[in-house]
């Protein structure tokens, strides 16, 4: 049974040392679940280890953090849906909003419910996901900022999730220059400007984060310890938190080319075909994951002696040619992975979830 292994003190080292630059530069910050899938033994980790704020894009997950500890605050990081607005005031002390009629409906929930509910701000900054648009915000917020039961304390961005616009300086500026005209004509203030994610995080190490950014979602860069700029390891942190294991569970020496009529696999694909191959053979594994779990572009072999021929439903092939280290069935095979792939895996309820 392939399973997926959480290194323990590998997250800890991560997330301190995120805690200690942010820190440097006065940032407060969050930790994005999302890619854990609501997994209860994995979000209980970041709670022991010191997050008391935790974003998610699923109600259910942040149900589910406020069940472990009712004291972490608990952010919903995607516009939230008509139909779910009773849970996001229930389970969610804050959310990122970028509708007036869904605040106006948050409003009504939110005394309903005889709570008080927090709201970011998202503005658009080029990336063209979520955002009110710059030239409308300050009527945005006019209409939005004496709504009862709420409390505007941020104005937020995302970039790089969309169309791969990178932050930049200019861009940050610009956000907190919205906060400060708010400011101004309104009387109001706005604690957070929370333009950081993950894609943000080298412009701080730099040195060159605008002093008015003040509040970061972090995921990627937490559990992966990437610099998505550069795409390269942070120095200091550990890229393999997450390790995946999946076993032999059939190896023979075959055909490296397959004969008969061919047409589309299941996928729509057809193979082409190397004319050089035919009579070669190779050792080939059929391991004991599939489509179902993870796309195979997502995995990273750990061992660079073979390669990923293939995946069906619940089987991904590989060929280790000559076989110079002697795999046998019931052999385990590591992967490292990339983001998507780790998302896939926590999500696939067919793959054990382990801690170390």
């Amino acid at each position: 049974m392939a399973y997926l292994n959480l290194y323990r003190d590998k997250l800890k080292s991560n997330f301190e040392f995120l805690k200690k630059e942010f820190n440097t530069y006065e940032v407060s910050w969050g930790v994005v679940s999302k890619i854990l899938c609501g997994n209860r033994m994995y979000l209980q980790e970041l709670i022991d280890m010191g997050a008391r704020e935790i974003h998610d894009s699923r109600i259910s997950n942040l149900a589910k953090v406020k069940e472990l500890n009712p004291d972490v605050q608990t952010v919903y990081i995607k516009p939230p849906s008509k139909r779910n607005l009773g849970d996001v005031v229930r389970y969610a002390d804050v959310s990122l909003n970028s509708e007036l009629n869904t605040i106006r409906w948050i409003s009504e929930e939110a005394v309903k419910q005889n709570k008080s509910h927090k709201i970011i701000i998202m503005v658009e900054t080029g990336d063209l996901r979520e955002g009110v648009m710059g030239d409308h915000l300050l009527d945005f917020y006019a209409k939005v900022f004496d709504l009862p039961n709420l409390e505007i304390i941020g104005l937020g961005t995302n970039l790089n999730c969309l169309n791969g616009v990178l932050p930049s300086a200019d861009k940050l500026i610009q956000l907190s220059l919205y906060k400060q005209i708010i400011e101004l004509k309104f009387n109001k203030k706005i604690p957070w400007v929370s333009a950081g994610t993950s894609v943000t995080i080298p412009l701080m190490l730099r040195k060159q984060l605008p002093k008015g950014v003040n509040h970061f979602r972090i995921g990627e860069t937490l559990y992966f310890g990437v610099d998505l700029v550069e795409e390269k390891t942070i120095e200091g942190m550990h890229d393999n938190v997450f390790e995946l294991f999946a076993e032999i569970i059939e190896m023979q020496e075959k055909p490296l080319l397959p004969t008969g009529t061919l047409a589309s696999n299941p996928q729509g694909e057809i193979l082409e075909i190397d004319e050089s191959l035919y009579g070669k053979s190779s050792y080939r594994a059929i391991l004991d994951l599939g489509l179902l779990d993870v796309d195979p572009k997502y995995l990273l072999p750990d061992d660079g002696a073979f390669e990923i021929l293939g995946a069906s439903s619940d089987m991904i092939i590989i060929n280790l040619g000559e076989n110079p280290k002697k795999y046998k069935v019931g052999d385990l095979i590591k992967f490292q992975l990339k983001y998507m792939g780790a998302l896939a895996i926590l999500n696939s309820s067919y793959i054990e979830k382990r801690v170390v």
